[in-house]
């Protein structure tokens, strides 16, 4: 990674961690500033961590129809999660995939996730489920 995209990630994470911590106002500005830090460091990442999670998983050599992506999960429902996800399906449903939805939820005393493949990066507005994608891998990241 070269030094200039170095401090560019720094100071997204130092704000996101500054921000996230100021009071009401603060925190819809950190909840912005999270989810552009977070995407972008996902966007970086994504093609070295997609190789490296299909090395694990034997996906290496699947065909010219089918393809794998990472992409960043984006949380609703209780609390706010942040993290990535690797989708896998036919090459033109994958390509569709923004972000993956993840929707938490309780059943009977169960914590239950749900996890959903969408054209959006942006869960609070209009977004449509891509069908024919799976999520095959869950990446947390730390903050």
């Amino acid at each position: 990674m070269k030094v200039g995209k170095r401090l560019v990630l720094v100071f997204v994470i130092v704000s996101v961690l500054t921000f996230g911590t100021i009071g009401a106002y603060a925190f819809d500005i950190g909840s912005i500033l999270k989810l552009f830090g977070i995407g972008y460091l996902v966007k970086m990442i994504a093609d070295p961590l997609n190789r490296f999670i299909n090395g694990i998983t034997f996906n290496k050599g699947v065909g010219p129809r089918y393809a794998t992506k990472v992409v960043p999960i984006v949380s609703v429902g209780q609390g706010g999660y942040i993290g990535a996800a690797q989708v896998t399906g036919r090459r033109a449903a994958v390509n569709r995939v923004k972000a993956v939805a993840q929707i938490e939820a309780t059943f009977q005393g169960l914590r239950v996730k749900i996890l959903i493949p969408i054209d959006s990066i942006n869960p609070l507005s209009r977004f449509r489920r891509v069908y024919g994608v799976g999520v095959s891998a869950v990446i947390d990241i730390r903050l």
